[in-house]
Order: C-alpha cells, then structure tokens, then sequence
C-alpha cells in the first residue's frame, strides 16, 4: 500500500501534474491550469508545435520536451531523475485529459514506483462532454477510445461487448467513421441508437443522432472532417430478452447431457461448472440439470 499527501509542503521532490488542455474553444482552459503550466519547470508535451500554440495564447514562458509514443521510453528516466531532484513537470496531451490515448500512463506508473507526487487537474474530455448532450442514457457508460485498425481485429474487439447495458464512448477519424459504422452495424444490428459529435467545443461543433442504418445513410452521401467522437447505447431489456429467448429456444435443441458434453468440450471447464451454466442458460435449478445429467 501507498499513501500519497498531494500537497505536503514537506515534499522534496517535485510533482506530476497531469495538466488538461482546450478540445477546441480555448476558453475552456481553467485559471489554475494556466497558472500551473507558468508555475512548473518543465511541460512535457505531446507535440510542442501545437502546444507552443497554446503557450503562446496564454503568454506562458516555461519550456517544453517531445513526450509521445514513438520517444517515452527513452524521455522517462530523464523526466523522473528531473523530478526526483525536486524539480514540477507538467504533462500535457494535444487535445483533452493526459493518459488518454497518449503514454501519459507509463510516466505515472514510472513516478508512482518512485513515490512522486502524482496531481490531476480536471478539464476538458471529449468523451463525456459528448456523452452528456447525446441523449443516450448517461449511466452506466464505459470508455473504450480508438478501435483496432484490423477488420478482424475490431470485430473480435466489439463482440466481446455485444451484451454490454453501458453507452459506448469512442474516438475515430473523420476518414474511418463510415467503415466504422458498417462494423457497428455488423455486430451490433441496425437498431442500435449512435451519435455522433464533430468539433466538439468548435464553431463547426454538429451532433449526428439516429440509428446505426440512419447514420450509415447519412455517411454514405456525406463526407464528414473534423475529429469525431461516436457514442454507442448499450444493449436494452427487449434485445437482452430476445437474445434470451432465442439462446433458450437454440438449447433446446440439445438434450440435458448433450448441453452438458458441450458446455465441458468447447469451454474446457469442469462437469460441475459445466452443470451450473447449462442451468443459467435454460432457466432451470441446478439440481435438476444435475439430477437429470447423471441418469
């Protein structure tokens, strides 16, 4: 166990802070942000051509390194031997939260083993900034960021979330989105309610709201720019019903043992665990499948 005190004057290193940046309208950057970012030594920046813009907006002075994933393995020792001299560093990302789909994470985890101060600032997310305004049911939600690139890959990823209640938050490219939408639609059925939010927090900021088919029509005719998020609902009591009565329906196929026999065979697990899905699966006592399982 580690206790960490994020703000014990006693501390002689130097502190992390995990620093948010504007996801597009530039007033969003909070006054302690902006004095954070004056007040460390160092900000280690995803790209610091597009963060020197934002220095330079706030007439910030501090310098900046590259930290990104192509050069964090190399810049965290560095970063850490900094701030274990006692010196504050400030991570920041392009657009939104640090550690969300940069190598923030590895920094943290490297300063965390060295008992360094970790401190996050709140701010700008492009997730649930969209989510709230999308009209899908807020709770529960789950963030799953970008896709595989793989076809295959992404299928295989999505199934695992087939019978998942939780609205789905990811983060695509203007140039994916349409092939996107035709693996929702692939896995997930035409029904499902999507959204989707285009510069989010910017003049051109457009929400796209419908059916998977409705928005895959749309995309087949238009052409969308600009960084998108798409938001997903999760599965709703009619369709888990349905999936029940079909999966029971198909069960029925199989005899008490032949469910069984499978159950062991295909998820290689023990007769009585077997015994005990078969039970869930077709709605009955465990002591029944087992009665009948060993006649």
């Amino acid at each position: 166990m580690q206790k960490q005190k994020s703000f014990d004057k006693e501390q002689i290193k130097g502190t992390l802070y995990l620093i948010p940046t504007p996801i597009g309208n530039l007033e969003d950057m909070s006054f302690r942000s902006i004095r954070m970012l004056k007040e460390v030594t160092l900000i280690a920046s995803e790209d610091t051509r597009n963060t020197q813009k934002l220095l330079n907006h706030f007439e910030i002075q501090t310098p900046q390194i590259s930290f990104h994933e192509h050069n964090y393995q190399e810049r965290i020792p560095k970063l850490i031997e900094q701030l274990n001299r006692g010196e504050s560093i400030g991570q920041v990302s392009d657009a939104g939260m640090p550690c969300v789909s940069d190598p923030g994470m590895d920094l943290v985890k490297a300063c965390i083993a060295e008992e360094i101060p970790v401190v996050s600032l709140p701010g700008p997310t492009a997730g649930l900034t969209a989510l709230i305004a999308s009209g899908l049911v807020v709770q529960p939600f789950i963030f799953l960021g970008f896709l595989p690139r793989k076809k295959n890959e992404q299928k295989k990823f999505l199934q695992d979330y087939l019978s998942r209640q939780e609205a789905m938050i990811f983060y695509e490219s203007p140039y994916r989105v349409k092939q996107t939408m035709m693996m929702f639609q692939e896995v997930f059925g035409s029904k499902r309610q999507v959204v989707i939010c285009r510069e989010l927090t910017k003049i051109h900021e457009e929400y796209l709201r419908g059916t998977v088919s409705e928005i895959l029509s749309y995309l087949q005719e238009n052409e969308l720019k600009g960084e998108c998020c798409l938001l997903l609902e999760g599965i709703s009591k009619e369709e888990i019903d349905s999936q029940k009565e079909q999966e029971i329906a198909s069960w029925g196929e199989f005899s008490i043992v032949e469910h069984v026999d499978f159950i062991v065979e295909t998820e290689e697990i023990s007769t009585n665990e077997a015994i005990k899905k078969v039970a869930k699966q077709r709605e009955m006592k465990k002591q029944e499948v087992y009665k009948a399982f060993h006649q």
